[in-house]
């Protein structure tokens, strides 16, 4: 008895839900194709949609506008915000760093590479500025400050002939050296 019951507690839920999911498309072999033909109306409705009347342009009927002065503004900036503006703008002239991007042009454990790559790169752009670093065991060479990525990707593009493996690297630069 238990046995049935259980069998029918769970044929039963079952049955509804395969019954819920049979589809009420036709089966063969067209029927898992979606349709792609165009189906055009069986009637014209082009009897229904609105017509409007072209506008009549202002400009034939009116004369030309006369030209007014331009507004000067008066008083636009007061004294709080002038003295806020000259604050951060004295704030910006302490600022040394910001983010932006270097371009890693050789990582490796000989010194002689490294020091071979910057000089190939220095003597072909000299304007570029040149950072190696050593943790040991490895020499890294970093070359530019570039406040943006499109600035850096043009570097970069540059200087792959001299640096095949050089890549871009996320870093605080000097904003002196960026500026230039």
């Amino acid at each position: 008895m238990m046995k049935r019951l259980f069998r029918n507690v769970f044929l039963l839920p079952t049955l509804f839900a395969v019954a819920a999911c049979a589809t009420n498309s036709p089966s063969g072999p067209t029927a898992s194709r979606p349709d792609t033909t165009r189906r055009t109306p069986s009637e014209d409705v082009s009897k229904y949609r609105p017509v409007f009347e072209a506008p009549v342009t202002a400009a034939a009927t009116t004369p030309a506008p006369v030209p007014k002065k331009p507004v000067v503004p008066t008083n636009q900036v007061n004294a709080q915000i002038e003295q806020r503006l000259r604050d951060q703008a004295a704030a910006n002239l302490n600022v040394k760093y910001a983010q932006g991007y270097r371009i890693l042009a050789y990582a490796g454990l000989e010194r002689d590479q490294a020091m071979a790559v910057r000089r190939a790169i220095i003597s072909r752009y000299p304007e570029e500025t040149d950072y190696l670093t050593f943790k040991q065991p490895v020499y890294r060479l970093y070359i530019g400050d570039y406040l943006t990525r499109l600035e850096a990707e043009q570097a970069l593009l540059r200087l792959k002939p001299l640096a095949p493996k050089a890549e871009l690297q996320v870093a605080q630069v000097l904003l002196s050296k960026a500026g230039q």
